[in-house]
Order: C-alpha cells, then sequence, then structure tokens
C-alpha cells in the first residue's frame, strides 16, 4: 500500500511539474500590429505566448537577451495550431529573428526556452521578444 501511495505522490508532483509552465495570450493595441514582451526564464522553464492569426498573414519574432546570470542561451519555436509541440520554426536551428508565412488560421505559440548550461544549472536570462502579424 505505501508503494502504491508513493507513485501516486509522485504522479501528481510530476503533473503539477509540468503545469507550472507559463502561458499569456499576446494581444495589439489598437491600430498597431505589432507589440514587445518581456520576461524571464530560469532553467527548464518555458513560456508560451499564444497569438490569433489567418493563413497567409506574415508573422515576425525576434527574440533578444536584456540580462542573464548565465551565458544567454535562449531561444524560441512557433508551434501551429494544434500542435503537441512540433514546431514550424526553432529558433535553435534557424536563429533569433524569424519571418514566416503562416499556413493555416488558428492560435499560434511562441514558445521560450533555454538550452545548453543556463538550462541544465538553473540559470536566469531576461528577454525581450518582439512580435508582429502582417
Amino acid at each position: 500500500m505505501r508503494y502504491g501511495l508513493a507513485l501516486c505522490t509522485l504522479l501528481i508532483s510530476l503533473a503539477n511539474a509540468a503545469a507550472a509552465q507559463r502561458a499569456a495570450e499576446v494581444t495589439f493595441a489598437p491600430g498597431n500590429y505589432g507589440t514587445m514582451v518581456n520576461g524571464t526564464i530560469t532553467g527548464d522553464e518555458y513560456f508560451d505566448y499564444t497569438l490569433g492569426a489567418q493563413s497567409g498573414q506574415e508573422m515576425f519574432a525576434e527574440l533578444q537577451v536584456s540580462a542573464t546570470n548565465g551565458n544567454g542561451v535562449i531561444y524560441f519555436n512557433i508551434l501551429p495550431p494544434g500542435s503537441d509541440g512540433a514546431a514550424i520554426y526553432v529558433g535553435s536551428i534557424n536563429g533569433n529573428t524569424a519571418r514566416i508565412n503562416l499556413p493555416e488560421d488558428g492560435d499560434y505559440t511562441i514558445r521560450v526556452y533555454l538550452m545548453g548550461n543556463d538550462r541544465d544549472t538553473g540559470k536566469t536570462v531576461g528577454y525581450n521578444l518582439d512580435l508582429s502579424i502582417q
């Protein structure tokens, strides 16, 4: 019985850790087609920004480090509507400036995350993320 309780407690802890990631919806002020968001990421955290768009629109995203206690190894991916984590743009491969034509209508996710030693050693990276859709 104790093993079952321990396993249940472990599974609840893992579920809470997965749900602890942060997310925000991005909206533009009336008359604007873009905005700047900023934040910090520590270790294996990630931050998801969701942004509604239509097929054929162009998304621009640029990520810059504003402060760090490590090396500033931060990236973003762009996930299409309904994605289970598969990205249509991978910052760690393509760089931290994206300009892509969107293939479908829906809510896109811009996921900001750390890699390498910064992620593994729990460093914190502050960032500015410039986003626009035209």
